[in-house]
């Protein structure tokens, strides 16, 4: 069903809308979550180090499938929030035939660079054939998770978030049995993991996105143009700046990944099951602040500008609520939380594990505060000052990290990230008050018009 954001309390609009989208971002980190769990758990530690190696380079597909989705989901959240409905029906067209065909592209391309990637991040030899084994049935996969992600889009976009959590749902606890059955059962070991993703994500993706079209052929009756060059230019400035922005995010992971395999395997498998626990929080948080994008966006779109502040505070609280709720668990529970992960009791990979979240956990209401300003950015179609925020976090982690690296070994290598949430966190809220600040004095100069 979807649902007009630009109507009603913006509190209440938006938590019932955000809600089913964390529990959607909750459910889909646990595809990687349950992988580095079976794998570590029924494999080894050097499963889990294989796993999460593939994963940082993974990372770079998913931005693309995250920047289409945010870029389609815009754009449609405009016009239908001004009730344009036919440029929604051919923005959602649109978005489909134009992923379609770079997904194909993507997958081709990483299929033949996924062994060269492996190498160039110094990828241990003892970890790289189950590395190139997870990572090409992964990619071979791709074009799923992509068109996944639009249908994510299309029903963000009409105030629906509830199907993309409920096939979801269904989709992660259907991955967990069959990453068990493969692994546990027929010993196919990490390609088990991988083929238990690939399938899940193969039957969700191709449902959502079938079910997607038949709703948008339900809602917007009337024909329109299939594909259309200046809507995909819209989509496009949002699309590439997310997609260059999280690319930007990836390639400073593999950086940094590289900095970290040079600590042994040890490390790599603490850090592996670390950081699915720690990306269970950013993208939580992250996806409140897609809410609060297509809250922006529609509120724009029916020239509502004054609702935006509202909402932005709205989504600081319930960020800061996730945040903290993250803290609570992670301080105490690091290591037991770790340990579930490593079932060969790898005394050095718990402690890695354990240090990095109790070093970065503390400043999830730093990031919570940084991703809702980047929402509104984002949704305002402000990606000039998006990319400067996330660049500046970026450039922060990557330089610190081999600074820190040399002088303090890991430890310092995970207080990088801290110190980038800060500093860019200032700039995005700082970004945010100049928008919308401007938003408001473009409509008072229209009134007086």
């Amino acid at each position: 069903m979807q649902k007009d954001l630009t109507v009603g309390k913006p509190f209440s609009v938006l938590i019932r809308y955000a809600l089913p989208l964390f529990g959607s971002i909750v459910f889909q980190q646990l595809y990687n979550i349950a992988d580095s769990l079976i794998a570590g758990r029924y494999i080894g530690t050097s499963a889990l180090a294989a796993v999460g190696n593939s994963y940082e380079i993974t990372l770079i597909f998913i931005a693309f499938a995250f920047g289409c989705n945010i870029g389609s989901s815009v754009v449609v959240a405009k016009y239908f929030g001004s009730k344009d409905l036919a440029k929604a029906k051919t923005t959602i067209y649109t978005a489909v035939i134009f992923s379609s065909i770079l997904g194909v592209v993507l997958t081709t391309l990483g299929l033949v660079f996924a062994n060269p990637l492996l190498r160039l991040i110094n990828t241990p030899e003892n970890i790289f054939v189950d590395s190139s084994k997870y990572l090409l049935i992964y990619i071979g996969g791709y074009l799923f998770l992509l068109l996944y992600n639009i249908a994510n889009g299309i029903f963000s976009a009409l105030g629906d978030s509830k199907t993309p959590f409920i096939l979801l749902v269904i989709s992660s606890i259907s991955n967990v049995i069959m990453d068990i059955v493969f692994v546990k059962y027929l010993h196919l070991g990490v390609s088990g993991v991988a083929w238990a993703t690939f399938i899940c994500q193969g039957v969700c993706g191709t449902v959502a996105l079938v079910y997607a079209l038949i709703r948008t052929r339900k809602i917007f009756a009337q024909k329109v143009c299939l594909f259309d060059f200046k809507i995909l230019k819209e989509i496009s400035q949002i699309a590439i700046p997310s997609i260059l922005q999280q690319s930007f995010i990836s390639v400073g992971n593999i950086v940094i990944q590289s900095f970290i395999n040079a600590f042994g395997m040890s490390a790599i498998g603490g850090y592996a099951a670390a950081v699915k626990l720690n990306n269970m929080t950013i993208t939580s948080i992250t996806a409140i602040g897609s809410g609060v994008s297509n809250f922006t966006s529609q509120n724009l779109g029916a020239n509502k500008p004054e609702r935006i502040k509202t909402g932005f505070i709205s989504g600081i609280v319930l960020s800061c609520i996730c945040a903290v709720i993250f803290i609570a668990i992670y301080i105490p529970f690091g290591a037991t939380l770790v340990r579930l992960f490593i079932i060969d009791g790898d005394v050095t990979a718990i402690e890695v594990g354990k240090q990095f979240l109790l070093i970065i956990s503390p400043f999830y209401v730093v990031i919570a505060i940084k991703l809702v300003a980047d929402g509104v950015l984002r949704g305002a179609n402000k990606m000039g000052c998006f990319m400067i925020s996330t660049l500046t976090d970026l450039v922060i982690r990557v330089a610190f990290s081999a600074i820190f690296a040399k002088s303090l070994g890991i430890n310092g290598i995970w207080w990088s990230w801290p110190i980038g949430w800060v500093i860019a966190s200032i700039i995005s809220l700082g970004l945010f008050l100049y928008v919308q600040k401007s938003l408001l004095k473009n409509k008072l100069e229209e009134i007086e018009i």
